[in-house]
């Protein structure tokens, strides 16, 4: 038998890595991730976190415990540009810098995001500061949800909420009856719709929900991923997930 030897040619530079940490019980941010990085130059990394139900200020601060281990199995022992934890509310529940803390255990160096701290930059980028916001939750996460804004100076002008206490039945609402609940918000008053909770399937909805209702929508998945793409430097304009990328 002949054998021949030939040198290996990496690559120069690899693609971007997210890393993206979402909850075991969410169907649907992978998704809103892959339908707006796809064909482009950017790899996706995820892995998931055990999330407790009900859902409660104290089960969502529990869910923080285990983000190091879980950011650890990104890619083991390899970089990540950008670490995305999907969970708008156990954002507020365990605060950023912990979440940032944890997740730089595991990748140090590494820029962190969240769908909260995304959307207040990008409601500030659209100089926006007067809001309604919907929300899948019980009261105790809404109220928590709503002071996060009033202390960024963010007027909540108005909340309305399913008042849903499983994370597994937030994934499975209608985006059919989403879009008509969410189209019939008043927000006369409101400079713009915030639709909070990464298990909900409105990302799709947005550019339609913007024509209907003549305002800026805006939603964690949407946040989450625009600042996300910001972080690793894209960009680039993206049409039909809303104004918001449009800029």
């Amino acid at each position: 038998m002949k054998l021949g030897k030939i040198a290996p040619k990496y690559t120069e530079k690899p693609n971007p890595r997210i890393g993206l940490i979402t909850l075991a019980s969410d169907f649907r941010i992978e998704k809103d991730f892959n339908n707006i990085i796809y064909g482009k130059e950017i790899d996706l990394f995820s892995n998931r976190i055990h999330c407790y139900n009900p859902l409660t200020n104290e089960t969502l601060k529990k869910m923080a415990d285990d983000i190091t281990d879980v950011a650890k199995e990104i890619l083991p022992d390899q970089k990540l540009d950008c670490v995305a934890y999907g969970c708008t509310s156990g954002t507020i529940a365990a605060g950023y810098n912990l979440i940032f803390d944890k997740v730089n255990l595991a990748k140090p160096n590494t820029k962190v995001t969240t769908p909260i701290t995304s959307a207040i930059k990008a409601l500030k980028k659209l100089n926006i500061n007067k809001i309604s916001i919907f929300t899948p939750y019980t009261d105790e996460i809404n109220q928590s949800v709503a002071e996060y804004f009033k202390k960024e100076n963010i007027e909540v002008v108005s909340l309305t909420y399913f008042d849903i206490a499983s994370d597994l039945d937030i994934g499975k609402v209608d985006p059919d009856y989403l879009f008509e609940v969410l189209s019939k918000i008043d927000l006369s008053t409101s400079d713009a719709l915030f639709v909070s909770c990464t298990a909900l399937p409105v990302l799709s909805l947005i550019d339609k929900l913007e024509k209907k209702l003549g305002k800026v929508v805006l939603s964690s998945n949407q946040t989450l991923i625009w600042d996300t793409l910001k972080e690793i430097n894209y960009n680039k304009s993206i049409d039909g997930f809303g104004q918001l990328f449009k800029d």
